[in-house]
């Protein structure tokens, strides 16, 4: 069996505003593998803090293989106490839109033989902000 912990970070400025995500997948000790960063249109913060949980499961499964996906618990590590709680099923979700992408990551859940969210303080998750913030950074120098 695998496990890889994955941190995850939604950004938005305006709230709605520019949007990005930021990912830093890592191996079971916490070594980070992999990073992304990219910026994903006009939304919110929740909306961009979700968009980055469904990019790090497909991400994750796109590099593990169909085949090794279903032995592979995934821990994803959040700032978001907003998000993280309502995918551990402890707040409820009354935003539509957030709805529908709980419904995405739910689904996307389904390929893995565990799924778990841990919300982990601010300092701790610096990197994965990090890169969200320097994904809208380039974004707004190339408006220049």
């Amino acid at each position: 069996m695998d496990k890889i912990i994955v941190f995850t970070d939604g950004a938005s400025r305006g709230n709605p505003g520019p949007a990005s995500i930021g990912i830093v997948i890592a191996d079971s000790h916490g070594i980070a593998q992999k990073e992304y960063a990219e910026t994903i249109g006009k939304t919110t913060n929740n909306e961009a803090e979700y968009q980055a949980v469904i990019f790090a499961l497909k991400k994750v499964k796109a590099l593990v293989g169909k085949a090794k996906i279903k032995n592979t618990e995934i821990l994803i590590k959040s700032d978001s106490e907003l998000m993280v709680s309502q995918l551990s099923g402890e707040y409820k979700i009354k935003e539509p839109n957030i709805q529908q992408l709980f419904i995405q990551v739910w689904n996307l859940r389904i390929d893995y033989k565990k799924v778990d969210f841990k919300l982990i303080p601010r300092e701790q998750n610096f990197l994965a902000d990090k890169l969200a913030n320097q994904a809208l950074d380039a974004e707004s120098q190339k408006l220049f």
